[in-house]
């Protein structure tokens, strides 16, 4: 398998009935919103709700595509997805030291 060229990835903005937001504590880059790099034949929103899954143990439901951004120095695009929590537990998983809801 090649390695690609360019990255994608798809991040959550993920706000619960109460106006907080998702926040997970990776164990590189600290606090931030759950998302990362999208797997061959994902689409993007699979990638998001894997990613949120994976990251927060928060299961997740797309309410919106909020838009797209490269960083052209690292050769990555991007996108940004509206989440609301649907089921799923809070804890710490093998991608994150922590996650919460916060303000």
């Amino acid at each position: 398998m090649n390695t690609p060229k360019d990255i994608v990835s798809a991040a959550a903005i993920v706000i619960n009935e109460h106006n907080e937001l998702l926040f997970i504590r990776g164990p590189q880059r600290g606090w931030e919103m759950p998302g990362g790099q999208v797997e061959e034949g994902e689409s993007l929103s699979e990638a998001v709700i894997r990613e949120t899954k994976e990251e927060s143990g928060v299961e997740i439901e797309i309410v919106r595509f909020c838009g797209i951004f490269q960083n052209v120095s690292r050769s990555i695009c991007n996108t940004l997805f509206l989440e609301k929590p649907v089921g799923g537990q809070l804890m710490a998983t093998s991608e994150s030291l922590e996650s919460r809801f916060s303000r």
